[in-house]
């Protein structure tokens, strides 16, 4: 139905021989915060060249501290050095850049202060991005992050017709179903970020271990014509809030999409540590 990727911290020649091998043909880069500003983007794409893998999409950093774009303070500085990792993702051919529109806690009071800036910032970066043959993505957020839900993304993404949605399946904890979500915002969904939850928090499990409805997420998507990738972001290695008998393999994440893709239950691997909480219970 859709070609398989999976988001990498590591984006090397070994992890893109395993992803060629077990059959994952895109990536997304999307490194820990601290080796942006001296990633060599030039290697990457020689890596993922040598092993026949497509570098689909560029995820912006989520160091908050640094690149918040909707704070006042530190909007413009952010917005200048995105704007150069932008320009750095296009030279190597990468068309899809992924960003979160904010950091977080963002209290009721500032919210529309933070929506105003966070909109003024990726229409720059929209203009930039376009510029530079890439489109913007930009994310939905979990908790108190703009972006929560479809009626702040879309308002995200109105100051600019060419800015786009990345669609995270683990990120709504409102009321907002993920079929409802994928409906109102439609073809503007360019990319995905698949993992699976609880509802209570976002979990990046492996789809099946939580509790969304996968067929109704891709019956949603093929109704609205989404013609992207499912590219999956979750690690190998289980966070504390799963309990799996083993690692992940890179395989996994094919034999996940190929069940889901055919209508079939995924194999559950993982099962939730006990005592989880929703997120607004343990603010």
């Amino acid at each position: 139905m859709y070609r398989i990727g999976r988001s990498t911290k590591t984006p090397c020649e070994a992890t893109f021989a395993d992803y060629r091998t077990a059959g994952i043909e895109v990536a997304e880069i999307s490194l820990p915060g601290e080796l942006y500003p001296t990633f060599d983007y030039r290697a990457a794409k020689n890596a993922a060249r040598a092993c026949g893998v497509e570098l689909w999409s560029f995820h912006l950093p989520f160091v908050f501290e640094l690149y918040d774009i909707s704070k006042k303070e530190l909007a413009a500085s952010a917005v200048e050095q995105l704007s150069e990792m932008i320009s750095r993702a296009s030279d190597i051919g990468i068309e899809r850049i992924v960003i979160h529109p904010s950091g977080e806690p963002i209290g009721d009071g500032e919210r529309r202060d933070r929506m105003e800036r966070s909109k003024q910032s990726l229409s720059r970066l929209a203009a930039h991005a376009r510029r530079c043959g890439c489109v913007l993505a930009v994310e939905d957020l979990p908790r108190t992050c703009l972006g929560r839900n479809s009626e702040e993304i879309a308002e995200l993404i109105s100051v600019d017709d060419g800015l786009a949605v990345c669609f995270d399946t683990n990120h709504l904890l409102g009321d907002e179903s993920a079929t409802d979500f994928i409906t109102r915002l439609g073809n503007r969904i360019i990319t995905t970020h698949v993992s699976d939850y609880d509802f209570l928090n976002e979990r990046h499990w492996l789809p099946g271990e939580g509790k969304l409805n996968w067929s109704a997420v891709l019956k949603a998507l093929s109704e609205v014509g989404y013609n992207g990738v499912w590219m999956y972001e979750l690690e190998l290695e289980a966070p504390a809030s799963i309990k799996r008998p083993r690692a992940l393999y890179c395989e996994d994440f094919v034999k996940n999409a190929h069940a889901l893709f055919e209508g079939r239950a995924p194999e559950v691997l993982g099962t939730p540590a006990p005592g989880l909480t929703a997120w607004n219970a343990v603010q």
